[in-house]
């Protein structure tokens, strides 16, 4: 690999989940998936640590993809730029002016804190309590890892992310017991869960509905940043 010129520097997008990866990726961009923090937290050093020209060699960390609403204004494919990462150890800041980049090409985002977590918040009640302690609009297990990784190699940061599951509604325990370790869907738990529990359908055909919804907003957001994506020069 040659060293990258301030021109071409790529960018590196933290995403959760494949699908999010897909969305983002194109020219200049490298994605990097979890899902969690210590899978970010891994992949994003070794690949600042592998690159000739270290973190110099990159021109920012964006973190992008679906996050739980929280704030109770927000629905299923609202979209939230971070103003900050809340974490349990203290707020981590973001470029100011990548931010604001970012909100001139989307009109429509809100701006406020994003929660870094390292479990997903499940339950109705826990968001609730997370909204009246922090104020915090929307949660994500990324976030926080790509945040503190590049306060650590001395890149900018972002985060643009859109609404999955809102505030006023939990997930199901059945899609929860079907989550894998590499975020994917264990459709024979799936199926267990709900033979167990089929009151479960309707929250579940709910929580489809609403990944359709951030999906189709997270392909829109794509098209509308462009090569805006990456941060200002």
């Amino acid at each position: 690999m040659r060293p990258a010129t301030a021109k071409d520097a790529p960018l590196i997008v933290v995403c959760g989940l494949g699908f999010e990866a897909a969305i983002a990726a194109g020219p200049g961009m490298l994605t990097v998936c979890g899902p969690g923090p210590r899978r970010v937290a891994e992949r994003l050093d070794a690949l600042l640590a592998g690159h000739p020209e270290g973190a110099q060699g990159w021109a920012g960390i964006l973190s992008f993809g679906c996050a739980g609403g929280i704030d109770p204004s927000l629905q299923p494919g609202a979209c939230v730029l971070a103003s900050g990462v809340w974490t349990a150890a203290g707020p981590i800041a973001v470029d100011q002016a990548w931010s604001r980049a970012l909100l001139a090409r989307l009109p429509q985002a809100r701006e406020g804190l994003l929660a870094g977590l390292d479990a997903p918040l499940a339950t109705r009640s826990a968001k609730a309590r997370l909204w009246r302690e922090a104020g915090v609009r929307a949660c994500d297990m990324e976030s926080h890892a790509a945040a503190l990784a590049a306060r650590r190699h001395g890149l900018p940061f972002a985060a643009c992310r859109v609404v999955l599951d809102p505030a006023g509604r939990s997930l199901p325990d059945c899609a929860l017991l079907a989550m894998r370790e590499d975020g994917g869907t264990d459709t024979l738990a799936l199926l267990r869960g709900l033979a167990a529990t089929p009151r479960e359908i309707v929250p579940l055909a709910a929580l489809a509905l609403d990944a359709w919804r951030a999906r189709h907003t997270l392909r829109r957001l794509r098209r509308q940043l462009g090569a805006a994506l990456a941060p200002p020069r």
